[in-house]
């Protein structure tokens, strides 16, 4: 369980935060055996339903985001301190819930919080890898350096964000005119003249009779539709904001074909970064992969780093771990291989970030180019299925004259 506390420290200073502990007691002994006197201690309770899809609805973009991450990183490297940098920050970010959020940081900062500790009280604002990376750069004491990194992969992935969006905006209206046009034809049209084919007892193909259905399921009870596609969206949406959903989209991304390949080089390309900079942040290697293993943002890559960590304390090297793992195709650990045996292992993780982040560049350009003309040949035959539904008992009604 997680409890929220107030205490005060041997000189006097308020501080608050958050422990894990089984108990309210445990919590307490926990506290005690840090030098703090407890004022108050609280169990956390879990988020409603209601807060979880709020929360989803109220994100900030990943665009405002890099933008605050590119600034926090120069006020850090020109030595400005955390709360300091945070008020100033406050003073430009426009956006009303990012302002609110970087109001709260601040707060917490000057009441005893690491920066890391912090953020993750905002995790719909600052994911588990942005979260682990700046825990790990407090670690190192690399905290610009992991801001910049930060910035840059934001920076990419608004990139990438805004080539699906653009190649999708053209095939997304089409979609939409095109569920219109089904919504009316099954709805108006084909009632119609549905009576005419009873009266002269043409036989109507299957695929009719299916769309004749729910035409008339849609006309008498569209109200039902709604409240069962809106509670539908509102059960998945607080599903997958639980841990449980989270875990089980992630093993489930992994397995659908070509996006899993791209999701594994996306994971890739983060482990090896964060590896890195935590090993040159002076980290042992079995530290530097059990904290990297944080920072993936996926359940199933965090449970092998774990073993691959695991692996590394009972003796082998990182390449002969990394080998036997589920998820790590055989160049990574080639490449981890060469740095070991040259003594160049930082080098050669980079070289993996580098080339695995081309990877997913590349793979992004090519589903531009391809998602436009599959999708408009996918709803090409659904239009012509719609109206040859349409058309067959026409054609059928003309022979029975």
């Amino acid at each position: 369980m997680k409890f929220n506390y107030k205490a005060r420290t041997a000189q006097g200073e308020l501080q608050v935060g958050d422990v894990e502990s089984s108990s309210r007691e445990a919590a307490v002994n926990i506290l005690l055996s840090h030098g703090l006197y407890v004022l108050t201690i609280e169990p956390v309770k879990g988020d409603q339903w209601w807060d979880r899809i709020t929360d989803f609805f109220e994100r900030v973009k990943i665009a405002d985001l890099m933008i605050f991450t590119r600034q926090f990183a120069t006020l850090i490297a020109s030595q400005v301190p955390i709360g300091d940098s945070l008020r100033s920050l406050y003073e430009q970010v426009t956006k009303p819930v990012l302002k609110e959020v970087v109001s709260e940081v601040a707060s917490d900062i000057e009441s005893g919080f690491s920066l890391s500790q912090a953020l993750a009280r905002h995790p719909g604002v600052f994911n588990e890898f942005y979260v682990n990376m700046v825990k790990s750069a407090e670690v190192t004491g690399r905290l610009s350096e992991v801001l910049d990194f930060l910035a840059d992969y934001q920076e990419k992935q608004s990139i990438l964000i805004g080539k699906l969006r653009n190649a999708l905006v053209y095939p997304a209206f089409v979609v939409g005119l095109f569920v219109l046009v089904v919504v009316i034809m099954v709805t108006m049209v084909l009632p119609q003249i549905a009576p005419i084919f009873t009266e002269v007892a043409v036989e109507l193909p299957l695929f009719t009779r299916i769309l004749l259905a729910v035409g008339v399921f849609m006309s008498n009870y569209w109200w039902v539709l709604l409240i069962v596609v809106a509670v539908l969206i509102a059960l998945i949406i607080d599903y997958v904001q639980t841990a449980e959903g989270k875990a089980v989209v992630n093993e489930v991304s992994l397995r659908i074909p070509f996006v899993g390949k791209l999701l594994q080089k996306v994971y890739i390309a983060r482990f090896a970064e964060s590896a890195r900079v935590l090993i040159k942040g002076g980290l042992t290697i079995p530290q530097a992969i059990e904290i990297s293993s944080h920072t993936i943002g996926n359940y199933v890559y965090e449970d092998i780093l774990h073993e691959v960590a695991q692996s590394i304390r009972k003796g082998l090297l990182l390449s002969q771990a990394l080998k036997g793992a589920p998820y790590f195709p055989p160049l990574v650990y080639q490449l981890v291989a060469v740095g070991e045996s040259t003594g160049r292992l930082e080098s050669m993780l980079e070289r993996v970030s580098s080339f695995y982040n081309r990877q997913v560049d590349d793979t992004v350009s090519n589903l531009v180019e391809l998602i436009q003309p599959a999708l408009l040949v996918v709803i090409g035959l659904m239009i012509a299925g719609l109206f040859a539904a349409i058309l067959l008992p026409l054609y059928n009604l003309t022979k029975a004259f």
